[in-house]
């Protein structure tokens, strides 16, 4: 089943990119326009499909400035974690080349091997999702060949000889279609979100393959005993294709139980769990009612090009975490007694947007600790208190536009000296705000279910309240009904926080109009066609120029052709038959008919039809 995008998107995608994607239920209203409208018709049309469009840019601006923030800090994060690996790969090195322990640096050598391979196959994710950001600018017409930190999205040169590792350095800020969205479903879904055709596909295939041959690589790569010169090949894991999960802890136990029908060293189980799960993604899902949309659809489906980056990142950042903690097993083989820690390095964690006035949680932790010997944290020069589980724990209160956080956290090593790393944190605070956005058109009809949808931007929900009109909520929106027989109606959209209070964000003046006449059509032929053959059926809708999804229904009917008319009552006019049949070819034949809508209006409406 062909997938259906959301109306908005449908009419934005006509007016501003009319050469891209366009589902096939576009394709057949532009085909049931013809080419018979008049100038005016045309400019109509257009115009309903410039102002519907406008409705569908519900993105505010902040919101697409916190996903190029959030992309920056997933950038910063993807380098945290490549250099973590390859800090892991440094420390072998070391010790391959370390003359004093033979034995040891033998071992070091083997494993060198294990991690090239594991960079082998780390580089080929990376590189394919790299591929597929740069495919998803050149469609929307981003310059992808300029190569300036200062002035070019792309701000450093991409060269996979040198590293092939390290994702393509970008600044998001620089996108001058930010909310595109056409170009990323057509390049990664296809025409169905539960059924992806497109380039999404091979990026779901390879991440799996990725989590299957990483684990197993793990698994068969525990070194035998001194005495022997290879791998314990008793070792070994057979990676199960699991894709389908009701929690994460589901999840724990069908790996678990992989685990139990392999051999898997006690000493790599849990990183081998931690590993697939970090590369689990549920394949299908229910999503807005529509069920068994696959994951591909579900995460890029109407996704802004903004957006649709921050997620190839952040996939990016569970590839080079997932190789990072591979190294960090892989290079416990020959080093693992050696040390308190495997790096001292700091991390701060915490929400990357909060609201003005909020107060929010920030946690700064070692990536290991000793349980024996917690670390000192501080905040701009003072000293934390709150200190457990290797973490220092913050409660702050979120005050300006952004919040640059510094400040260091020290650890003992075993002969009880320490070591302080600095740590930072930036944190963008948003004002609470919403929208309910008809530009140059603020209307709702009388007697018809019009559909509304809300933002509230910093906020768990977004709810509507309605003055001189009732609402009922369907979906992801509002059906919106204006009450009585007044001229104007007012919306309100309201933010809900997670503790459940709400704030009224803005107020909206609707004007409220009577639904537009429909077109009368005689079978599958509109006024000023021909009459159809052997079809006697009358009805009425709206043509692809009113945005509107209402329902008429014929309650009588008179035709005439310069004599006595004949009458009837409802669509049928089957009984003006011979009457049809005695009009000559050519002939023109005036139809009238009286029409009711759902506002329970009745409306004249004409029309001419030729033998």
């Amino acid at each position: 089943m062909a997938h259906k995008p959301r109306v908005c998107g449908l009419f934005l995608c006509l007016v501003t990119f009319p050469c891209s994607y366009i589902p096939l239920e576009t394709r057949k209203l532009e085909t049931m326009a013809g080419a018979k409208e008049t100038p005016r018709q045309r400019m109509i049309g257009m115009m309903y499909l410039v102002l519907t469009a406008l409705l569908a840019l519900n993105v505010s601006k902040s919101i697409l400035d916190a996903f190029v923030a959030i992309e920056e800090n997933i950038q910063k994060a993807n380098l945290t974690e490549l250099f973590r690996g390859d800090e892991r790969k440094a420390q072998l090195i070391e010790i391959a080349i370390d003359k004093s322990n033979p034995n040891r640096a033998r071992k070091a050598k083997l494993l060198q091997e294990v991690i090239a391979d594991i960079d082998r196959m780390t580089a080929e994710q990376i590189q394919l999702m790299d591929a597929l950001k740069l495919e998803i600018l050149n469609a929307c017409g981003e310059d992808t060949k300029t190569i300036d930190p200062e002035l070019g999205i792309l701000m450093e040169r991409y060269d996979v000889k040198r590293n092939a590792l390290k994702p393509i350095r970008m600044n998001l800020e620089r996108v001058q279609g930010q909310d595109k969205y056409d170009e990323v479903m057509h390049i990664l879904i296809g025409d169905d979100i539960r059924s992806p055709q497109g380039r999404g596909m091979q990026l779901w295939k390879s991440m799996l393959g990725f989590r299957k041959e990483l684990t197993e690589k793990i698994a068969s790569t525990q070194l035998g005993t001194d005495g022997e010169q290879g791998f314990d090949r008793s070792y070994y894991f057979k990676a199960p294709m699991i894709n389908s999960f009701s929690s994460q802890l589901d999840l724990d136990k069908t790996i678990r139980k992989s685990m139990a029908n392999s051999k898997v060293h006690p000493e790599d189980e849990a990183m081998i769990l931690e590993i697939y799960k970090s590369l689990s993604k549920e394949e299908y899902s229910t999503v807005h009612d529509v069920e068994k949309v696959h994951w591909i659809g579900k995460t890029f489906d109407h996704a802004p090009v903004v957006a649709a980056l921050a997620s190839l990142s952040s996939l990016q950042k569970d590839v080079l975490s997932a190789r990072a903690n591979a190294l960090t097993l892989i290079r416990s083989r020959v080093a693992g007694d050696d040390y308190s820690f495997n790096k001292i390095l700091a991390i701060a964690n915490g929400p990357e947007i909060v609201n003005e006035g909020d107060e929010f949680a920030l946690d700064v932790m070692m990536v290991a600790y000793d349980s024996d010997k917690q670390p000192k944290v501080t905040l701009n020069g003072t000293s934390v208190e709150e200190v457990k589980d290797g973490q220092g724990h913050l409660q702050l209160r979120a005050q300006g536009s952004q919040m640059d956080l510094q400040g260091t956290i020290t650890v003992r090593n075993k002969s009880g000296l320490e070591k302080t790393i600095p740590w930072t944190k930036t944190v963008r605070v948003m004002k609470p705000s919403g929208s309910i956005e008809l530009p140059e058109l603020n209307v709702l009809y009388r007697g018809y279910n019009n559909l509304v949808r809300v933002v509230a931007s910093g906020f768990e929900s977004a709810e509507l309240n309605a003055t001189g009109a009732t609402y009922t909520k369907v979906g992801d929106g509002y059906h919106v009904v204006p009450s009585g027989s007044g001229r104007t109606a007012q919306l309100a959209v309201l933010g809900r926080s997670t503790d459940g209070k709400t704030v009224v964000l803005r107020r909206t003046d609707f004007r409220v109009l009577n639904l537009p006449d429909p077109t009368l059509y005689w079978g599958g032929s509109k006024s000023g066609g021909n009459i159809p053959t052997g079809d006697f059926k009358l009805f009425m809708k709206y043509g692809p120029e009113v945005p509107l999804n209402a329902s008429f229904s014929v309650v009588r009917w008179e035709m005439a052709c310069g004599e006595r008319p004949v009458t009837g009552n409802g669509n049928d006019v089957s009984s003006a038959r011979q009457f049809i049949l005695a009009i000559p070819k050519g002939r023109l034949i005036s139809v009238s008919t009286w029409v009711r809508g759902p506002d329970n209006i009745t409306r004249k409406i004409s029309g001419v039809f030729t033998k």
